[in-house]
């Protein structure tokens, strides 16, 4: 399958990378072409600013949760019917898990979909520098795949100049510059960028920042950039699952909290669930005061419980719903802010305790620091999960919030690093815990979990 395809990334974080992504996929969709947006990594803030852009969903990439071939498939299949695909990046390009490796970096994506990419350089501070800036960027590996460069907060009066000499000493494509665009920022807090509904006017300034990259970008010769990415095998992935027919004549509807406390969703998750034969029903913990009716199975995923905590206890019906639905044996997958709301009190930012649905024995509370950050490699200490052998799972930690009672039934270790810790509970019907999963890393996770709540609907 052929995918014209590049890749943004930086030497490092606070570069720009997701506003400048933002705006060539907006320049994108203003001249009339269909374009699939990826983040790599465990990110769910970035690919909700490219979904606000694009209209359809942004997925994830990640060579630290899947193997080669899943990530070659992922984009292969959410690709599909579109003109271009666009990778953004994550940290610096070559940063990678353990501080001292390039697994799961922008690199390593790269890579593995042999993927040309565009290093934006961040010129604040620098004129002359860039050119061995970039240099030891693109010859740090012989097959770094850096194709082109954007010079980013650069005066256009220095542009022509700059442009000469990096085309003079290296073999990379200057594609132009992005001048100094401090209205359009977008600003941050404890988790990482603020919600793309939280902007103001985001539409309107995205047009008009799109307007200046047509400009100020040599967008033509970065599609040509594209164009020269190879084709991807077509390739299925030979999951274990219930046949297609069954799942479509019998789906089991899963019910998945999503409103703005609840809205760190793998997008390729609820497509996985789908394949297994589930039917993913939103419903807001906030905003609702009952659950859907017939659903067989929960999914709290994370989010921002903390910014509405006084909101969510004031939803006392809805948390006594789903207590009762709990305490029932309806089974439940619960992580990190899905986590907390479980508790029988969690923290809102202010420090002030409020209710929460009372399952978990204790208290979630807020810390002054990341707690457990990273990748991680979680195992079930004992006995099976949702009735299932099924091996260790990859998984993500990334929270301000800890909790009196974070579970014991797993253990999650450290990759590169002798350190470990015990997490998650674990029951026959429940799995909750801080730990992120992305279901394609262990697909016996997701199966494990619609099979019982398969079980849950014929009781």
């Amino acid at each position: 399958m052929k995918i014209p395809r590049f890749l943004l990334t930086a030497g490092a974080s606070g570069s720009g990378k997701t506003l400048i992504t933002c705006g060539i996929l907006q320049a994108l969709k203003n001249r009339g072409m269909k374009a699939a947006s990826f983040k790599c990594g465990p990110d769910y803030i970035d690919p909700m600013f490219h979904t606000k852009v694009l209209g359809t969903k942004s997925r994830n990439l990640d060579t630290f949760f899947c193997n080669r071939e899943t990530v070659r498939y992922l984009l292969k299949e959410n690709a599909q019917d579109c003109d271009i695909a666009v990778m953004e990046g994550v940290m610096g390009y070559y940063d990678g898990v353990g501080g001292t490796t390039v697994q799961a970096s922008a690199y390593e994506l790269a890579r593995e979909t042999e993927t040309p990419a565009v290093l934006i350089v961040n010129c604040k501070g620098m004129s002359l520098s860039v050119v061995p800036y970039i240099q030891g960027f693109a010859e740090f590996r012989e097959d770094s795949r850096i194709c082109g460069v954007i010079l980013n907060q650069l005066s256009p009066m220095l542009y022509g100049r700059l442009k000469k000499l990096i085309e003079e000493h290296l073999d990379i494509a200057v594609l132009g510059y992005v001048p100094k665009a401090e209205e359009f920022a977008i600003e941050s807090r404890h988790l990482g960028l603020i919600l793309p509904d939280e902007v103001r006017d985001f539409q309107e300034k995205l047009n008009r920042f799109a307007q200046i990259l047509e400009e100020t970008l040599d967008l033509d010769r970065l599609l040509e950039i594209a164009a020269k990415a190879p084709e991807i095998e077509e390739k299925e992935l030979s999951f274990h699952r219930d046949s297609k027919g069954f799942c479509e004549e019998h789906p089991v509807k899963i019910g998945v909290a999503m409103d703005e406390a609840f809205c760190f969703i793998y997008e390729d998750n609820l497509k996985l669930l789908r394949t297994m034969g589930a039917k993913i029903v939103p419903f807001s913990p906030l905003h609702e005061k009952r659950l859907p009716e017939g659903l067989s199975g929960m999914l709290l995923y994370g989010g921002y419980p903390e910014l509405f905590g006084k909101e969510l206890e004031d939803n006392r019906e809805m948390r006594e719903e789903i207590r009762g639905k709990i305490q029932g044996g309806m089974p439940v997958m619960a992580e990190c802010g899905g986590f907390m709301y479980l508790h029988e009190t969690f923290e809102n930012m202010d420090r002030e305790n409020c209710e929460g649905v009372g399952i978990i024995r204790g208290r979630a509370y807020r810390t002054p620091r990341l707690s457990r950050f990273g990748y991680i490699e979680v195992t079930k200490k004992e006995g099976s999960v949702f009735g299932q052998e099924i091996g260790s799972c990859p998984a993500h930690e990334f929270h301000y919030f800890d909790s009196t009672n974070c579970g014991t039934d797993f253990h999650a270790q450290k990759p590169k690093s002798s350190r470990g810790w015990d997490c998650i509970h674990s029951t026959d019907s429940i799995v909750a815990g801080f730990p992120h999963f992305y279901y394609y890393g262990n697909p016996r996770l997701a199966e494990a979990f619609v099979k019982k709540c398969r079980e849950y609907a014929e009781r």
